[in-house]
């Protein structure tokens, strides 16, 4: 079970380019919504409360997020999935084109963002090595969230330090080597 610090860490290496990681903050969070939209439906009836498969997935996502070692990081990211998940709801709600349509096209879209900031990047997506990075890119969006407003200068030196500062690849030096 690594710690938050760990998983950031080893996800960072894969996310140097500011590129790719403002990439990523537009295509993480389309995802996550269109997996709310998407997993929306069906609905079922539990103790008179409305269930989807979302929110069971975000039930154990957070429980996840909430045992890796770090209590705000780990509410934070559970905060805004919540709020991705829910703002999906009405999508989901919808007639079977709009259900399908929005959560389609919102997942092609948040990958080709991503895979789009892999290309500045020169690597593969994280997740192709450790499926966990499905769970962590939220995470890492979060916390750079969290980092640009003040929260969690500790946590950013240390991934700095181990996964190197971030940068911005010259793709025309790149592609002549």
């Amino acid at each position: 079970m690594r710690n938050a610090t760990e998983l950031m860490v080893q996800y960072a290496a894969y996310h140097r380019d500011r590129r790719n990681i403002a990439s990523h903050c537009v295509g993480v969070p389309l995802i996550v919504f269109a997996l709310g939209v998407l997993l929306g439906w069906p609905v079922f009836i539990l103790a008179g409360l409305p269930l989807t498969p979302s929110w069971l997935g975000w039930a154990l996502a957070t429980l996840w997020y909430l045992s890796r070692g770090s209590l705000v990081l780990g509410l934070a990211v559970s905060v805004v999935n919540a709020l991705l998940v829910w703002l999906a709801m009405p999508l989901a709600a919808g007639s079977t084109a709009t259900w399908l349509g929005w959560g389609l096209a919102a997942f092609v879209l948040g990958w080709l963002i991503q895979l789009l900031g892999h290309y500045y990047e020169g690597r593969r997506p994280a997740f192709l090595e450790d499926r966990i990075g499905l769970l962590v890119g939220p995470m890492f969006v979060t916390a750079e969230l969290l980092f640009a407003l003040g929260w969690g200068k500790p946590m950013a030196a240390e991934i700095e330090r181990r996964a190197g500062p971030t940068v911005l690849y010259d793709l025309i030096q790149r592609a002549m080597h």
